[in-house]
């Protein structure tokens, strides 16, 4: 009897467990979320020659505006068999995800872009997408800027192409974003260079990169808002039209 009642208490304990470690991580998840939003490099300092105007919210006294903001969300879909692979989240329009909002990793790592939205689900076309293009340089060289993309063949690693030869670039070397798009901050991690190949009718290298996100086991997430997307939107919109004019 004693040993049946052990047993029990023991797969009880287990059971106990696993609900605890559920709710553990979900605090550390909220947690970061928290931090990640604290982080300098998401505020901007206006420029305070003349009068701005802005939605954004002030950070400090000093006149800091936020321009990055992180949300977690929990994957409730993910694919990395085809050649067009797609991440759903569990968060949509009524908790404020929209659509052509980066997303990354815990661990900082770029996985993909939001693509399409509905009230409570956001569908991230991932970086293991034939068609996805993410800008990027080298942390070694700041000047070998390229463009990644995925060749359809293995997970977990894709391909930056479009890179000069005249770039110094070496296994190991770290590859982040740029920061010259609307849609992710400048330094996200998105992976290490694992194999550096010379292009044979270009001046160009091909890099391959081991990416910093694992597209194999994505629970959460967090999609990154920019508060002056929809302003410099507008500014190249209208740019475009004068010149159409």
């Amino acid at each position: 009897m004693n040993e049946v009642t052990g047993r029990v208490n023991e797969q009880y304990t287990k059971l106990d467990d696993f609900f605890a470690l559920k709710k553990k991580n979900l605090e550390l998840q909220r947690q970061n979320e928290r931090l990640l939003n604290l982080m300098k490099e998401n505020f901007v300092i206006p420029d305070t020659s003349t009068k701005v105007v802005t939605d954004s919210i002030p950070y400090d006294t000093l006149g800091h505006h936020r321009k990055w903001a992180y949300q977690a969300a929990k994957v409730v879909s993910n694919s990395v068999s085809t050649q067009n692979n797609f991440i759903v989240l569990g968060r949509g329009t009524a908790q404020q995800v929209k659509k052509d909002e980066g997303v990354i990793d815990a661990n900082n790592g770029v996985i993909g872009i939001v693509t399409d939205v509905s009230e409570n689900y956001a569908v991230v076309m991932s970086l293991l997408h034939k068609d996805s293009r993410i800008n990027a340089i080298l942390k070694n060289d700041p000047q070998g800027g390229g463009t990644i993309i995925w060749d359809g063949k293995e997970p977990n690693y894709l391909s930056m192409i479009n890179v000069r030869k005249s770039v110094k670039v070496a296994k190991g070397d770290t590859v982040f974003t740029s920061g010259i798009t609307t849609t992710f901050p400048y330094g996200l991690m998105i992976g290490t260079v694992e194999e550096v190949m010379p292009e044979k009718s270009t001046n160009n290298y091909t890099i391959k990169i081991k990416s910093t996100a694992n597209f194999y086991n994505l629970q959460y997430v967090y999609a990154i808002e920019n508060y002056q997307r929809e302003e410099i939107n507008k500014l190249v919109e209208k740019a475009k039209t004068k010149i159409n004019n």
